[in-house]
Order: C-alpha cells, then sequence, then structure tokens
C-alpha cells in the first residue's frame, strides 16, 4: 500500500477565523484528523463527514505518554495510506512539540508538512490592544516557556538577558509560574511599576484581560481568577492596551446591538 502523508498543522490562537487558507485545506481533505485541547471545535466542521477525528488532549502528568501514543498514530495511520492532519492550537513550531513529531515522521520515511499558524503570544495581546513591538516602546521580542521552577530543576532561563535586554516578553504556559516570573525578573533587573497583562482565552468571545506591574499583577490575577489557558505579556507595550483595545469594544458595541 502507498504511504500516506501527514500534515502538522498550526489552527491558530482560538478564533476559528485566524488559520490560514492552507491549514483549512488541510482539514478539508484529510483522512484522519489528530487535534490537541486548545484547537477551536468548530474548525473540525470543516472535516468531511467520513474523516476520523481523534482528540489528543493532554492531562497533567501525562504528557509524555500521550505524546507517544500520538508519535505511533500518525506513523499507524499514514501507513495505512491516510492522509493525516495533526492540529495544533497556535504555531505548531511554537511550544508545539511539532519537532518530535516531524523527526519520528522521517524516521519512518513518510512525507509530511509544517504549516505554521498564528501564535498566541502575538495574537493574544493583538487582540488585547497591545502590539508587542512598537516604534517608540519596543524594538525586541521573546516567547518564552514559563512554567520552569527552580525547585524541579525545570527553569533553564536567562532570567538577566530577559529582564536586560528584551523589551517584550510573552510567557507562554506561565499562569500558574505567575509569582516566580514576577520575582525573577525584578531580581534580574525589570522596575516593579514594568507593566504587565495577563490575558485569559485570547482571541474568543471569553476573552479577559488583567493589567498591572510586576509588583502588582499576581494580586490582580488572584481576584480575577485568571486561569489557563493564558498569556502573560511584560514590557511597556502594554500601556497601548488604554488606547486601542480594539476588541473589546467591538465586542461591547455588538451586545449592545443584540440587546437593543
Amino acid at each position: 500500500m502507498t504511504k500516506g502523508n501527514v500534515y502538522l498543522v498550526g489552527a491558530g490562537p482560538g478564533d476559528p477565523k485566524l488559520i490560514t487558507v492552507y491549514g483549512l485545506e488541510c482539514i478539508q481533505k484529510s483522512d484522519v484528523i489528530l487535534y490537541d485541547r486548545l484547537v477551536n471545535k468548530k474548525l473540525l466542521d470543516h472535516a468531511r463527514p467520513d474523516a476520523e477525528l481523534i482528540f489528543c488532549g493532554k492531562l497533567p502528568g501525562k504528557h509524555e505518554l500521550i505524546q507517544e501514543q500520538i508519535h505511533e498514530l500518525l506513523v499507524e495511520k499514514a501507513l495505512d495510506g491516510k492522509v493525516v492532519t495533526r492540529l495544533k492550537g497556535g504555531d505548531p513550531c511554537v511550544f508545539g512539540r511539532v519537532g518530535e513529531e516531524a523527526e519520528v515522521l522521517a524516521d519512518h520515511d513518510i512525507t509530511f508538512e509544517i504549516v505554521p499558524g498564528i501564535t498566541s503570544g502575538i495574537a493574544a495581546p493583538a487582540y488585547a490592544g497591545i502590539t508587542v513591538t512598537h516604534r517608540d516602546y519596543a524594538s525586541s521580542f521573546a516567547i518564552v516557556t514559563g512554567h520552569g521552577r527552580a525547585e524541579k530543576q525545570e527553569d533553564h532561563l536567562n532570567w538577566a538577558a530577559l529582564a536586560q535586554g528584551i523589551d517584550t516578553i510573552a510567557f507562554y504556559m506561565g499562569v500558574g509560574n505567575l509569582h516566580y516570573i514576577c520575582k525573577k525578573l525584578i531580581e534580574n533587573g525589570k522596575k516593579t511599576d514594568t507593566p504587565v497583562a495577563v490575558i485569559q482565552w485570547g482571541t474568543t468571545e471569553k476573552q479577559k484581560t488583567i493589567t498591572g506591574t510586576l509588583s502588582s499583577i499576581e494580586k490582580s490575577v488572584q481576584l480575577a481568577g485568571i486561569k489557563h489557558p493564558s498569556i502573560i505579556i511584560v514590557g511597556e507595550v502594554v500601556n497601548l492596551r488604554q488606547k486601542i483595545k480594539w476588541f473589546e469594544e467591538m465586542s461591547q458595541d455588538y451586545k449592545e446591538e443584540i440587546e437593543a
């Protein structure tokens, strides 16, 4: 039997309209779709009626086991001659483990393509009225994993370089580690009054944004009950939100129109 092929597709940050045209085409032509927990389920409405849909959500503490199962499924379905889409939230190359999946496919001589997506670290702040770069405030931008903890020997970040050399920092998967993130940035040179935004469910109708400073944001997030999935943005660009928070204003206008 002829081998199938695999598309490793970024589904975008949450709003189903933010998937790329090519990403949508991959969904439409696939025999099998393996999708992650943060993928907007509305995208699956574009799958063929006979497509096999496989949920690949990961529970805390079971990532490695499930990742190995995903590898096995990708290989199995492709060797069966299927066209497979591996659908990941955001961009597959940004903390999406697509490199590992591509390596496994390459080891089995299975044809694959990586289809980029819009990553939440840029899209969520954009919907919150925050551009990650700005001529007056920020000429550098970093995307950082935010869940590493020193006590677990998981913190491999160069905090001094981040605090002193980067204008805007986007922390992924860090809301549960917010106290440690703020503490390390302050210890390494960031001012305590550096603006911070935490954006939950960015680009969706559930989007919620909390702003503050490195010294105040933790308490504000706790009071607001902000949980995962959230993006943390640190930098002067957060102040732009006061003037250009377009999405919330548009959503409010829509709500008022419906109520009228």
